[in-house]
């Protein structure tokens, strides 16, 4: 009988595991061919007028899915983003490392995840950003995301902007 019992509540405790995994936002997929996806972002931030702001990191990374969480749910900086990014969410996990497209953008996984790059329409590397600069308490500070995504914006590096 105890037996029994202990496997039972084993077994409830895998349940229970298994499906607070399910509830976790899912915003890297780890199927997805990044180098595609990538060039698909470059085409249309061409076709559009913006850069491409690379984030990668992970589903189990919680640094990850509270940025994500954070632009979303704040109206400046989502549309800071919306305005001047194609933005794309690249994938390190232990079934996809991505380590070719990492190591053609300067390895930015040094700096940790989540780790943004920002690219032009053209595809060039502009600018990596460590996320832990941008981080304050337990969370993201809202003055410092905004900045990092105007400063690095297409107006804001646009030579004809600082012409006298």
């Amino acid at each position: 009988m105890k037996r029994f019992a202990l496997l039972l509540i084993v077994g409830f405790c895998f349940s229970a595991a298994a499906v607070a995994q399910n509830d976790k936002p899912k915003l890297y997929n780890p199927e997805a061919d990044a180098k595609a996806d990538i060039k698909k972002a470059v085409d249309r931030a061409a076709v559009e007028g913006k850069h491409v702001l690379l984030q990668f990191g992970g589903n189990w990374c919680g640094w990850c899915i509270l940025f994500s969480e954070k632009v979303a749910s704040n109206d400046t900086l989502r549309t800071a983003m919306d305005d001047n990014y194609v933005s794309l969410h690249v994938n390190w996990s232990p079934e996809n490392k991505n380590e070719d497209v990492l190591a053609k953008y300067g390895h930015p996984e040094r700096f940790g995840f989540p780790v943004f790059v920002i690219l032009d329409a053209k595809g060039n590397r502009l600018h990596t950003q460590n996320s832990a600069y941008l981080e304050e308490g337990a969370g993201h500070n809202t003055r410092k995301v905004l900045e990092f995504f105007n400063h690095w914006s297409p107006a804001a590096i646009d030579p004809k902007n600082y012409k006298e």
